[in-house]
């Protein structure tokens, strides 16, 4: 059954939102069948050359079932068609929002068309805390959906989603400098914590509906940011003052993470597309770059992703495909890997 990809739904609707887990069928139905392959995986580190280079390049969707940090996971990896044995391909982790599940964000998001297009393989981890039909994120140091800490005993989801990449590196042939993290909502404050938690593994990250900048952010280098956003989010709203996760605006985010990646003080702004406008920090310490894309209008949605349904939407806010966030931020992560100086 598919997810409806909210971090939250206002008190009244929840029941209509049930019904309509079944209306979003027609999200993963493009999908295809996809093998379950069990994995066994402890790595830990990065190898500098990826030991997956040396097997068949395997084009397709799959479904792993890992066993990481004493923890069963669930990942769907797609790779693209054009991928030839021993071509080392950038590795994009792709994360739900709460209440959902990497089938969902799959569907949700469209990126299988993006990494055929742009030739990159994208990993969809998911959680493992409950939450409705589906998932939540353990966030370090704070509350899930509703106010509620997570149960005693989750899973350090931090660590699980650093060690990742150097798993399906056993598996694909993964270039360990092009690492990117991107997310929905719940997934975007993952992929935020991400960037300051783990710098040296993750070279860019792309929150959708959900940047912020975690306290403490102990990570010294400075990440590329490029994060998207609608004015009309229900959800997460762009002026802030939501949940207890929530309370500072999405400009304050990207101005706060500007002053990690130590930019210059003044941002630049920009209409790349009607409807659109892209605030973006430059001047940053080691060539990183700070932007946020503003969608007028768009409600809690993935911009340009694939139409939902109307009862989604009312309850969601309006989409958009002003933008495309697929491919505008696969330009950007292209531009920012790893400087060598990090990794080889």
């Amino acid at each position: 059954m598919a997810r409806t990809p909210t971090d939250r739904v206002p008190p009244g609707p929840r029941a209509l939102v049930g019904a309509l887990f079944l209306l979003l069928g027609p999200l993963v139905s493009v999908l295809g069948p996809a093998a379950t392959q069990p994995v066994a995986a402890a790595a830990k580190g990065v190898p500098s050359t990826s030991s997956g280079c040396a097997s068949p390049a395997a084009a397709g969707t799959s479904t792993l079932d890992l066993t990481i940090g004493g923890h069963p996971r669930t990942v769907i990896v797609h790779v693209p068609p054009s991928a030839t044995a021993g071509q080392a391909l950038a590795l994009v982790l792709n994360m739900h929002g709460s209440g959902s599940d990497a089938l969902q964000q799959e569907g949700f998001t469209g990126m299988n068309a993006a990494a055929d297009d742009d030739t990159f393989i994208v990993a969809y981890p998911q959680g493992v805390i409950t939450s409705r039909s589906g998932f939540d994120w353990n966030v370090p140091n704070q509350p899930l959906p509703g106010g509620a800490r997570p149960p005693k005993g989750s899973p350090n989801d931090v660590a699980f989603l650093t060690q990742l990449p150097s798993v399906l590196e056993q598996r694909y042939c993964v270039d360990p400098r092009q690492v990117f993290a991107t997310g929905f909502s719940g997934g975007a404050r993952m992929a935020s914590q991400l960037g300051c938690d783990a710098p040296d593994e993750f070279a860019a990250i792309a929150p959708v509906s959900g940047l912020r900048l975690p306290s403490p952010c102990p990570g010294t280098r400075p990440v590329p940011v490029d994060a998207f956003h609608g004015t009309g989010d229900p959800i997460d709203p762009y002026n802030g003052h939501g949940q207890q996760y929530w309370t500072y605006s999405v400009p304050v985010a990207e101005q706060r993470w500007a002053a990690h990646d130590h930019c210059r003080p003044t941002a630049a702004s920009s209409t790349p597309t009607p409807g659109v406008t892209l605030r973006a920090f430059s001047g940053c310490a080691g060539g990183a770059v700070v932007d946020l894309y503003t969608i007028a209008g768009e409600g809690h949605e993935w911009p340009g992703g694939p139409a939902l349904p109307r009862a989604v939407t009312r309850l969601l806010g309006q989409p958009s495909s002003a933008i495309d966030a697929d491919h505008v931020m696969w330009r950007f992560f292209a531009a920012h890997p790893l400087p060598s100086s990090v990794r080889s």
